[in-house]
């Protein structure tokens, strides 16, 4: 491959001839050759949208020529439009504190913007990388900001995605209030209940975990950017803090502000640590339901089969016909990469000395690698799954039938231990239990068909007990 050779402290060290990357990209990216994955796309947006503030902040401030500026200001929106998608090269483990991230996005941004002035790749003749790109930040403060604003972008993505599914479960609901089946417990028969009612448990659920995710994202708009190397602003200024952070917001829309305190977000991941917690707990949330719409399904002759899945693939390579739950299998698979991903952000985020947390690389694409796959699970669950959901509502009568979840409501009437004989005997010889009760004469009929209506039992309150 054509190269040319760039120079850093190191000395001298060959690049690609093509690349807008620079030398100490290429030397993270010869360091590194460890997964084959790369910066997320919203961190080097993220990124970019820094670089971006931090030019038009210099410049504003009198400490880059208005020319450089521009210059710089246009390749970032270069980037920013997809033209200079490939050139974010370095590998998601790296070197700490994410130091070769930071100069890959450095040196794209110096390259394009020396061609805008007239000049070539590699040359630094007018836009340097750390002297005018970097100008006013360090790895320590940009890395930060990155990963909380590429955090906050992907997790509006997320919301939307959680909403949208909660809502389709709700609508379901609605639309299956009247269909009346057996709940579980313990796997077991236990109560009469609607399927309505179970579906907008899961719609609730979902909504909970919602607003548990919103307010895990609120601290990550407090923003060390200004910070510089552990908090004291060296060669930065509360006056480059607050307009670089002004001009992020208005970027991004986000309401940003600097840190109440620099130190902490400098030396802290806890605020990452708290949002992928939530997400953790979104993946619990979400990977029960998938389970539970799996054994809803199961079937169709020989399980409970009281709901219908959308068929969206053959489930077999050797039983014909054979239709499998195949997109809430891989939910439940997504839920638990996103535990995993939470564990990783969790021990990494312990990992930090001092002033800084070096281990922030690894911590950034977990928590948006996490997000990112919970978004788009939601969709596919949601458009593939949940929309086309059908109850078996003759299934689901076929089995409360043949139940004895109705001997519950007779316990405020009987009491416990002369209900479980009811309920046992009925099982035993094979009768209803309103026969038994019947026959042994613990109740008369009119009574006894107010007590055991279903449908009252779904309601709160003592069943038959209604004015």
């Amino acid at each position: 491959m054509p190269s040319r050779i760039e120079r850093d402290p190191l000395g001298e060290f060959p690049v690609p001839a093509g690349a807008y990357y620079g030398v100490q990209t290429a030397r993270a990216v010869a360091n590194f050759p460890i997964s084959g994955l790369t910066a997320p796309p919203l961190l080097v947006r993220a990124t970019v949208i820094i670089k971006r503030a931090a030019a038009e902040t210099n410049r504003q401030l009198g400490r880059l020529p208005a020319d450089r500026a521009a210059a710089i200001v246009q390749a970032c929106d270069d980037i920013l439009n997809g033209r200079l998608d490939g050139q974010f090269v370095v590998d998601v483990y790296q070197a700490g504190a994410g130091t070769s991230h930071n100069m890959n996005a450095n040196e794209v941004i110096a390259n394009r913007a020396e061609e805008v002035l007239g000049g070539a790749r590699g040359e630094y003749k007018q836009v340097h990388p750390n002297d005018h790109v970097n100008l006013g930040q360090s790895t320590n403060d940009v890395f930060p900001t990155a990963t909380r604003l590429a955090l906050l972008m992907q997790h509006h993505l997320l919301m939307d995605e959680t909403r949208a599914l909660a809502e389709a479960f709700a609508r379901q609901a609605e639309r299956h209030a009247a269909v009346l089946k057996v709940g579980r417990t313990h796997l077991q028969d236990a109560v009469p209940m609607t399927l309505g009612q179970e579906l907008g448990g899961y719609a609730a659920c979902l909504e909970q975990s919602a607003r548990a995710l919103d307010a895990a994202a609120a601290p990550l708009l407090e923003l060390n950017l200004g910070a510089t190397a552990v908090g004291t602003g060296l060669n930065a200024g509360e006056d480059f803090e607050r307009g670089a952070i002004q001009s992020i917001s208005q970027a991004t829309g986000l309401e940003c502000r600097p840190a109440a305190n620099r130190f902490r977000v400098t030396q802290s991941m806890g605020d990452i640590v708290g949002y992928s917690g939530a997400t953790r707990r979104h993946a619990v949330e979400l990977g029960k339901i998938a389970s539970d719409l799996r054994l809803l399904a199961m079937g169709p002759r020989a399980g409970i089969s009281e709901i219908t899945l959308p068929a969206v693939q053959p489930g077999s390579s050797i039983m014909p016909g054979k239709v499998n739950p195949s997109v809430p299998e891989m939910v439940n698979q997504v839920c638990f990469q996103v535990i995993g991903c939470d564990t990783t952000v969790a021990i990494a985020g312990e990992a930090g000395q001092l002033e800084l947390n070096v281990m922030m690389p690894v911590i950034a694409w977990n928590a948006l690698h996490a997000a990112a796959i919970l978004t788009t699970a939601q969709r596919a669950l949601r458009e593939r799954t949940v929309v086309g959901l059908e109850a078996n509502a003759a299934r689901s009568q076929e089995l409360l039938d043949r139940s004895t979840t109705v001997a519950t409501a007779l316990s405020p009437y009987l009491g416990y231990a002369l209900t479980a004989e009811v309920a046992k005997e009925a099982v035993a010889a094979g009768k209803s239990i309103r026969a038994v009760v019947l026959e042994r004469g613990l109740m008369p009929a009119e009574k006894l068909d107010k007590v055991l209506s279903v449908e009252a039992m779904t309601r709160p309150g003592i069943a038959g007990n209604e004015p």
